[in-house]
């Protein structure tokens, strides 16, 4: 019985989970002004060095082993923190798709919906891709694979682009809070 009533919480939190990645906590942005000031920039290339397989091995040969840890955990921590900044960047991107979705033009809808489809799927992606990485802090020897959150976020952020430009057609519609270059 008792185990039965851990499955069905489990499963509420669970769904619960999902409903919350999906909608996210932040207030559509009216404009690509409001859209700016509500994102915070995120520097895909650092992040992309923190999960970097190469710099991983590079460090477990260079480091004794209990430094490796203490380094890789701080790395681990740091990666985790850019993927929440990304994901909450991301439920903004959905208010802000979902918005675009209502729009009259055919092509502004079908970009809003395409957007909130991905923002969605990266914040799921995230949450996946977070536990991962907390597993990976736990358990030393577990290696963190390469993965597609920066390329996710990458794709979405350039459909933001390409929706604003679409919305205002001007040439300086263009968003500042795109993957920083470094």
């Amino acid at each position: 019985m008792i185990i039965t009533l851990i499955l069905v919480l489990a499963g509420f939190l669970s769904l619960a989970a999902v409903l919350f990645l999906a909608k996210g906590r932040a207030e559509p942005p009216a404009n690509l002004a409001n859209l700016r000031k509500q994102m915070q920039p995120l520097d895909i290339n650092a992040f992309r060095n923190l999960i970097d397989c190469r710099d991983e091995e590079f460090l477990r040969r260079a480091l004794e082993r209990s430094q490796f840890r203490a380094v890789q955990r701080e790395r681990l921590m740091a990666a985790v923190e850019y993927i929440s900044c990304a994901s909450r960047n991301a439920a903004i991107l959905n208010r802000f798709g979902e918005a675009a979705r209502h729009s009259p033009n055919p092509s502004v809808a079908a970009a809003g919906q395409r957007l909130a489809n991905n923002a969605i799927r990266f914040r799921l992606n995230a949450l996946q891709c977070v536990l991962r990485l907390r597993l990976a802090m736990l358990i030393p020897g577990a290696g963190v694979s390469s993965m597609s959150v920066a390329e996710g976020y990458e794709r979405m952020t350039a459909l933001v682009e390409w929706l604003g430009c679409m919305q205002y057609k001007k040439p300086d519609a263009q968003i500042s809070v795109l993957p920083l270059a470094s």
